[in-house]
């Protein structure tokens, strides 16, 4: 007899949480601009790989006056501001590469970006938030989502490879949006009891995973590994865990010692996190350690989307009790797609970090490489060469992550086990 979990929180329900059923956790029609008193920072945010390509960023950053951010009104304008405030800080301590950073981010950005963070509920560094779900516009406002038709707000130094990364990035958001849509249709059948409920939901999450992986492979379109790695990589890199920075950023006029923060990461997409805490995969100390950080770098509805899953009843504990072969095809479907999908994450960060890191090593060491050659290798750092912009040890982070994605399998088929 089928018997309904009572759950005293009541339904999960996507605008609890500011998540959408057509758009997911992507920002709905962000601003391309900010009040004529803020244009100081916008007018400096509009042209960081330019300033920085003169090595006259720092120097126009330290003449921009110190702005009350409290005059910010409403969600939008937040993002934008942290987005803007953002980008400046990010081209200001990487402005000379690994070798010539920053101890300290002036008093007339930190304080404005700090009090921007807090109200926002997100670390003043550039995160997933920013670049990519708030950091979109349409050429054509009533056309299509697509490369044709998506721009930058914002940018950072790297031409048509930066519009590229976080164009498929947020194109990826979107493919999994049905997913997002799925998720509560998943966990309040397994609430219910209702075991039609839970396959109809299963399934669309199933296709939301293939449909994403799909759409990530337009990164080896729109995206040159070569200025990937050696130009854009740096820009996305934090003060935590990042031998270029060991005593990480003074912020000043907020906090004399000096701060760490993680640029930015994958792992700060909402997106795993909610297939991991629906499907029950339990990562390994460090690995979830990492990762679980990674979640106060996300806008805090985000994060409590993601505790709110994992607050309801296991799915893989409904799935097993059942024993419902079309209810566990459906599961197993979902793992074998999550799976494939951090796979072919796996490949990319092959493709983009760990063969052109091989290549950079060999330039430096290689007193015969052409200065051409020696120049290809741009800014990358070389304290970076086997770390993500995270500062996670990426490729051992990354395998480890996958395999035990494959351990939630509920047969032999994927984790070589029975129950």
């Amino acid at each position: 007899m089928d018997r309904t979990v009572e759950d005293s929180q009541g339904p999960l329900i996507l605008d609890q949480f500011h998540v959408t059923e057509e758009y997911g956790f992507v920002l709905l029609r962000p601003l391309e601009n900010l009040p004529p008193y803020f244009q100081p920072w916008m007018e400096i945010a509009t042209r960081v790989p330019e300033l920085i390509e003169s090595h006259s960023l720092r120097e126009t950053v330290l003449k921009m006056p110190l702005l009350d951010a409290s005059l910010l009104r409403g969600h939008r304008q937040l993002r934008l501001g942290h987005l803007a405030l953002s980008i400046i800080t990010m081209g200001y301590v990487w402005q000379e590469g690994e070798r010539n950073t920053v101890k300290v981010l002036p008093r007339n950005l930190a304080v404005p970006f700090w009090e921007v963070s807090e109200r926002l509920g997100l670390p003043p560094i550039l995160t997933h938030a920013d670049a990519v779900l708030a950091n979109w516009k349409k050429r054509d406002p009533e056309g299509p989502f697509d490369m044709r038709n998506l721009e930058l707000v914002l940018t950072l130094p790297g031409g048509d490879s930066v519009r590229g990364f976080f164009m498929v990035t947020l194109l990826v958001e979107l493919a999994a949006a049905p997913g997002m849509r799925a998720i509560p249709e998943v966990v309040n059948g397994v609430c219910q009891g209702d075991v039609a409920m839970v396959i109809r939901g299963l399934e669309a999450l199933s296709e939301a995973m293939k449909s994403a992986k799909e759409t990530l492979k337009l990164m080896h379109v729109y995206v040159d590994p070569a200025v990937f790695y050696g130009i854009m990589r740096i820009y996305l890199s934090g003060w935590k865990d990042n031998p270029s920075m060991p005593d990480g950023l003074v912020y000043e006029g907020v906090q004399q010692e000096p701060l760490e923060f993680s640029g930015g990461s994958a792992a700060q997409s909402s997106l795993f996190h909610c297939f991991d805490e629906l499907l029950g995969v339990k990562h390994e100390a460090n690995s979830g350690a990492f990762l679980t950080r990674m979640r106060s770098y996300m806008p805090p509805t985000h994060k409590n989307f993601i505790l709110a899953i994992s607050a309801r009843p296991s799915l893989r504990d409904f799935v097993l009790q059942r024993a419902d072969a079309a209810l566990t095809d459906a599961f197993e479907d979902c793992v074998t797609q999550l799976v494939a999908l951090r796979g072919y994450h796996i490949n990319l960060v092959a493709r983009y970090i760990t063969l052109p890191a091989a290549r950079a090593k060999r330039l430096r060491t290689d007193e015969d490489a052409s200065a051409r050659e020696q120049d290809t290798v741009g800014k990358a750092p070389a304290a970076l060469e086997k770390r993500g912009t995270g500062g996670s040890g990426i490729m051992s982070f990354l395998k480890t992550v996958r395999d035990k994605t494959k351990t939630v399998s509920v047969s032999p088929r994927l984790n070589g086990t029975s129950e």
